[in-house]
């Protein structure tokens, strides 16, 4: 498969080592020192490209990239305000779009187990629940991506959490996202509930950013050759 990636951070690299290990070729690299490579005559040499930028570049980025009839595959996340704007066009010009807030396979996982734990604690009043998230000091975003779709789903299956907000309040009809940065962490999310004979937690801790990486991988391999709007729940059959 022929790869374009788009963002040479952390994850970049560990994107085009996971690429190349799976016998993929890497046809270009954009970072902030060439984005004028990111044209349609370099779009059309690669099968998908792979966006993890910063927020005020993935929605022109993806633009770019689906107007130019190429498959991209995105985990920047803090742009989603412009999400569905990517969508309507992706289903307009008939491309192809993966977008992901968090690639582990075992993040994704655990939104599943998430989601059914909150829909058995709706009615178990006696439990309280928090998230915790805790990432490296250059993350962008705060609270995570993934931390906000562990709390949309807990408030979608919970009838008492009415929003979430990025703190500790000590409003029951608030779910709080206490989030840490430092130093060298990958990522680690925790949903804990608590009641006053004991606790419940779902925790994930990533060791490094390879899981998040073969995970992109694995997901433009998943879209390749496909049209329309996709998620990783998609590639994971879950």
């Amino acid at each position: 498969m022929h790869i374009g990636i788009i963002g040479y951070g952390k994850m970049g690299r560990e994107i085009e080592k996971s690429a190349l290990k799976k016998g993929h070729l890497i046809e270009f690299i954009i970072d902030e020192n060439n984005t004028e490579d990111l044209n349609n005559n370099n779009l059309k040499k690669i099968d998908v490209a792979i966006e993890f930028t910063t927020p005020a570049a993935a929605f022109e980025n993806i633009r770019k990239c689906l107007e130019a009839k190429t498959s991209v595959v995105s985990g920047t996340t803090g742009w989603l305000a412009n999400y569905n704007e990517i969508v309507k066009l992706c289903r307009k010009i008939n491309g192809s779009f993966l977008y992901a807030s968090n690639f582990s396979v075992g993040v994704n996982i655990l939104f599943h187990l998430n989601a059914s734990l909150a829909k058995i604690m709706n009615s178990i009043e006696q439990y309280d629940v928090e998230i915790n998230e805790i990432h490296h000091t250059t993350k962008l975003d705060s609270p995570s991506g993934t931390a906000i779709i562990l709390a949309d789903n807990i408030i979608n299956n919970m009838e008492r959490k009415k929003e979430w907000k990025n703190e500790q309040t000590g409003n029951k009809q608030i779910l709080s996202i206490l989030s840490e940065r430092k130093n060298d962490v990958p990522g680690t999310h925790i949903i804990k509930y608590s009641s006053n004979a004991d606790f419940i937690e779902l925790k994930h801790e990533a060791k490094n950013r390879a899981g998040f990486a073969f995970g992109a991988i694995i997901a433009a391999e998943f879209i390749k050759n496909k049209r329309g709007v996709y998620k990783m729940e998609d590639v994971l059959g879950i």
